[in-house]
């Protein structure tokens, strides 16, 4: 018996699944204290199922805490950042295109120092390790106690990372340091930004990770719990208290592995409709499609794994206004709220929830409430809804063959008519609920990322090395070894490096290793 959580800005959901089968669901809104609203929710599944608490093995959440955060810049620490590539590199310092608000959050306390690699593993320069520690020593006279570590080329040799986090460590025993190895991909700068977002988001992470354990404590649910990653699988809570980034949007990624699991599909698009935001990506193989370019997160380009979704300004709760001739459907929104300004529950908004229910396809609230609608009003509503979806489908289509379209989230009930470049529009049972049943089926992974020379290695002998690597990470992380499988695997040549370099990612995961609940 699993329960799977998912925090979202309005909502929290949560169900309990047997094995691959739904046992109970329930949708309510999110509460100012998220344990609240866990503790809420989950008390609701094992009330309705009548499944013993004794019976769990394990609970996923899904939260968004972490992506908000940093978006609304609050919570945020100051943070060292040292960057180990001098001579390389000293032209543009650290946070060099940050948004001025993010940049006075973080502070100015950044570090150039000699060393690094190269790609090959050849020495950039001598490692300055004196200057590290003086380095070091300025930031404690600051009173700083989180650090971000980046290396040139650290992916392909990480020690001088380590030896960083170590001396770091010897001067402030309680510091918090994020290596941009263990995050980031092959390109320093992003790389480097993706470190220093971690770093700042670490006391946060602290305090995320124990108000969740709080809130199962205070259920007396014994069983361990997992949060989900933004790539479709699961981490340890502790290791969400060092790398909270990639949580980052995990709630679209539930919604689309739960998709996957409701419709039976690997190959679809998948609109989650919430009560603000619709967020469309492309399944392949079951799994949320990768970005493939920079990815901005608050005005800052990352390179970590981040799911290709595009957000609209769509939602149940999207105002309605008529504009001239025609007619503008969100991006704001009553959000949480609809249950108290939307017209067909007593209130005096407009949205599109109520133009679903004016139109006849959706019965949700009172629909005698929306007798002073035009109808004319409503059918452009209704138009322009289906328009934007349809707008969205075509930006994140790659071929201009149809492919199936799965509606999920609470807001699916807005969409009723055909949208052009699908073959299908399905809305599978308990959509509304695909973000916390993709929580609680969600796997383990292992991944690696790095260049390799197929000249001197051997292309065989190189992608055996990575897939051994990506497999130890994943059975680390708690995969059952038996399970474990090769899910992606990409490799980009680098034609401006010599050596036959090519730019190796592999990607690998299996299901959760689990306790039984009499061990538990």
């Amino acid at each position: 018996m699993r329960i799977g959580v998912d925090v979202g800005g309005t909502n929290t959901d949560a169900v309990i699944m047997d094995g691959r089968n739904l046992i109970a669901a329930t949708k309510s809104p999110t509460t100012e204290n998220v344990s609240d609203g866990i503790v809420a929710a989950i008390s609701t599944v094992l009330q309705q199922s009548g499944v013993g608490k004794n019976q769990i093995t394990s609970v996923m959440i899904g939260t968004t805490q972490f992506t908000n955060a940093f978006v609304e810049r609050k919570n945020l620490l100051p943070v060292g950042v040292f960057r180990i590539a001098l001579p390389a590199t000293k032209s543009l310092r650290p946070m060099v295109d940050w948004p001025e608000d993010l940049r006075q959050n973080i502070g100015d306390a950044s570090y150039l120092l000699r060393g690094g690699y190269h790609y090959d593993g050849r020495a950039n320069a001598p490692f300055d390790e004196k200057g590290v520690m003086e380095a070091v020593r300025d930031m404690k006279r600051r009173g700083l106690k989180t650090a971000a570590v980046t290396a040139m080329f650290s992916p392909v040799n990480d020690d001088l990372e380590i030896r960083t986090e170590e001396i770091i460590r010897n001067e402030i025993p309680d510091a918090k340091v994020t290596l941009s190895s263990r995050i980031g991909r092959i390109g320093l700068l992003e790389r480097e930004n993706t470190a220093i977002m971690n770093a700042c988001l670490a006391e946060m992470a602290t305090r995320v990770v124990q108000s969740f354990s709080k809130a199962l404590k205070d259920l007396n649910i014994q069983a361990p719990f997992f949060i989900s990653q933004n790539d479709g699988t699961l981490m340890q809570a502790t290791d969400v208290e060092k790398y909270p980034v990639l949580t980052f949007a995990s709630g679209p990624t539930n919604s689309m592995r739960g998709a996957a699991f409701l419709s039976g599909l690997k190959e679809a698009l998948v609109a989650d409709i919430g009560g603000t935001t619709t967020d469309i990506g492309m399944l392949s193989g079951g799994f949320p499609r990768e970005s493939s370019v920079i990815v901005d997160i608050g005005g800052v380009r990352t390179n970590f794994r981040m799911p290709d979704i595009l957000a609209l300004g769509l939602g149940g709760g999207s105002h309605v206004v008529a504009e001239g001739s025609g007619v503008k459907v969100g991006p704001r929104s009553v959000g949480y709220q609809l249950l108290q300004k939307g017209m067909v529950f007593g209130g005096n908004v407009l949205t599109a929830t109520d133009i679903a229910v004016a139109c006849g396809y959706a019965d949700i609230g009172d629909r005698s409430k929306l007798s002073g609608l035009s109808s004319d009003l409503a059918d452009k509503a209704r138009a322009r809804i289906h328009a934007i979806v349809a707008e969205g489908v075509d930006r994140m289509k790659t071929s201009a063959d149809a492919v199936p379209l799965i509606l999920v989230g609470g807001g699916s009930v807005l969409i009723y008519d055909d949208i052009p470049g699908t073959s299908e529009v399905i809305i599978p049972e308990n959509a509304g609920v695909a973000n916390a049943i993709g929580a609680s089926i969600a796997q383990v992974s292992g991944e690696v990322d790095r260049v390799y020379s197929y000249e001197t290695k051997g292309r065989e002998a190189a992608i055996d090395e990575a897939r051994k690597e990506a497999i130890k990470a994943a059975i680390a992380a708690g995969a059952d070894a038996q399970t474990v499988e090769v899910t992606d695997i990409e490799e980009v040549p680098l034609a401006y490096v010599p050596g036959g370099a090519v730019r190796l990612r592999l990607k690998v995961t299996g299901d959760l290793q689990l306790a039984t609940p009499e061990a538990i």
